[in-house]
């Protein structure tokens, strides 16, 4: 016969209902906050490639209303420029980026005019050349200590003017 002290033991330790209740209410208030910032914040539209989010911010009005009287504009949205080609590296993008910038915008802790620079500046190059790859690779040396970034020349290009 097996001892079932170990079972009372455990069935007398039970954790009160009183806790229970409060762990479910501060779930939901930390769920429904998030949901609520979530759309609060345009959050849904981020899930897309439509050019207009990224006027939820007010600093890229310039930028969206330029990119409008770009070369660029019959051949590419944002996203195409700004975020990897790839499924996962898109939305690892999207998702780092997605955080920075709710933290730079929430706190205005952002320069301006804004910039895209280290790990973004790296992908619109991959991009600047993955799309005009012929053109490129006659100009520009194939050694990555002599690249030079698209936007050193052209700077303006997807951007307009």
């Amino acid at each position: 016969m097996r001892d079932q002290s170990g079972v009372a033991d455990f069935v007398s330790k039970k954790v009160p209902v009183w806790a229970w209740s409060l762990l479910a209410l501060l779930l939901g208030a930390l769920v429904g906050l998030g949901l609520f910032t979530f759309v609060y914040a345009e959050g849904p539209s981020y899930l897309s490639d439509d050019p207009r989010t990224c006027i939820n911010c007010h600093i890229m009005r310039e930028q969206y209303d330029r990119y409008h009287h770009s070369s660029h504009k019959a051949v590419a949205t944002c996203y195409g420029c700004h975020s990897p080609h790839d499924f996962i590296g898109k939305w690892l993008a999207k998702g780092i980026n997605g955080w920075n910038h709710s933290v730079a915008f929430t706190l205005g802790n952002y320069p301006e005019p804004i910039r895209a620079t280290g790990y973004n500046a790296r992908i619109a190059q991959d991009n600047c050349v993955y799309c005009h790859k012929v053109l490129v690779s006659q100009i520009h040396s194939t050694d990555p200590q002599g690249e030079r970034f698209c936007i050193d020349c052209h700077g303006n290009v997807g951007h307009g003017f």
